[in-house]
């Protein structure tokens, strides 16, 4: 039975839901999201003033491991592709630019090289890859980076077999006698600016209609076929992306280390990126980045105390992120994004 005011007030559908009071304020997170950003910026590049060699070459090393996951992230948490073969990207890249740097020594030019290199690894690979799908999918990407691990182990002429492969230091332009990337510090930057290239892309990939689709894809395959989008070829493109990207931070990484062994592109580098990305945060970005700077601290910190058994830590560390963060290290941040004066969680996309 209907009450007299509801006969005075039809609900018409024409005019839509009526706005809550909270629509239309900004979540705070948001608010805040460019100057955390900037700020952030800011004080990488400020590091170099701030930190010892020390700490400023563990900076370096999260930097590149932070890329690695991240371009992890957009085929795992954006894609829905889980892969436990990502450092075969990392390793190409590292070897590639290895390489180029017996003939020129230019660093932008080995980066580029590197970069193409993967992108065509991750064509080839992605290319039968992105037709499967759950553990299938998982173990063929294992299966092709246990087939380049072996390649860089045996053919020792090329990649220098177990010992590796030491690296020159690399020059900014053709002109450059090496000078300008001589002292740590500039090579830091050097390594910065390659991280944050990779990280635009990145994020101009997830923010594009392009990464909507993909979020599309992982969410519901078939509708998105339905509605007339090529799934294989947009699981293939994604694919390159993050070689392409991962291969970017295998460059990076032989610049900055001036070696590469196959240890570069083993299953353990593989899983470490999926657990990183996992303590991080997926589908942000931002996380793995976090989760690479908590995984390089652990390291360093429990490797000093434990030795060889500083996996331990690491371990536990996973147990308790994915019990009681079950949004990673990032979950935090995307809380308080998601926050409202009603307290109500926002529901929006992926930051």
């Amino acid at each position: 039975m209907s009450t007299p005011e509801s006969r005075q007030a039809p609900v018409s559908l024409a005019e839509g839901p009526r706005p809550s009071p909270a629509a239309g304020s900004t979540p705070l997170g948001e608010r805040l999201a460019w100057p955390l950003r900037a700020a952030t910026v800011a004080l990488l590049v400020a590091a170099p003033f701030l930190l010892g060699d020390f700490r400023l070459l563990l900076l370096g090393d999260i930097l590149v491991y932070g890329l690695l996951a991240a371009s992890l992230d957009l085929l795992v948490g954006y894609t829905g592709l889980p892969s436990l073969g990502h450092a075969a990207f990392f390793g190409v890249g590292g070897y590639v630019a290895a390489l180029v740097a017996k003939t020129t020594v230019n660093g932008p030019v080995q980066l580029a090289v590197a970069v193409a290199a993967a992108a065509l690894v991750a064509l080839g690979t992605g290319w039968l890859a992105v037709r499967t799908r759950g553990v299938y999918l998982l173990m063929l990407t294992l299966a092709f980076a246990q087939l380049l691990y072996s390649l860089a182990l045996t053919w020792t002429p090329v990649t220098g077999g177990a010992n590796g492969l030491p690296v020159p230091r690399v020059s900014l332009w053709p002109g450059d006698d090496g000078s300008l990337l001589a002292s740590d510090q500039a090579l830091y930057w050097y390594v910065l600016a390659g991280f944050l290239l990779g990280y635009l892309v990145l994020r101009l990939v997830v923010g594009s209609p392009f990464g909507r689709a993909l979020a599309g894809m992982r969410e519901n395959e078939a509708r998105m076929r339905s509605l007339g989008y090529s799934v294989v070829g947009c699981k293939l493109a994604a694919f390159c992306i993050a070689g392409a990207v991962g291969g970017l931070a295998g460059a990076l990484f032989v610049q900055h280390q001036l070696f590469i062994s196959p240890s570069n592109i083993s299953f353990e580098l593989s899983a470490v990126s999926l657990v990183v990305v996992v303590i991080g945060g997926v589908r942000t970005l931002y996380g793995p980045v976090l989760g690479a700077a908590v995984f390089v601290l652990v390291r360093e910190e429990l490797s000093s105390v434990l030795a060889d058994h500083w996996q331990l830590g690491l371990g536990a560390l996973f147990i308790l992120v994915v019990y009681l963060l079950p949004g990673g290290v990032a979950g935090l941040g995307r809380r308080l994004e998601g926050w409202r004066p009603s307290g109500r969680p926002a529901t929006g996309p992926d930051p």
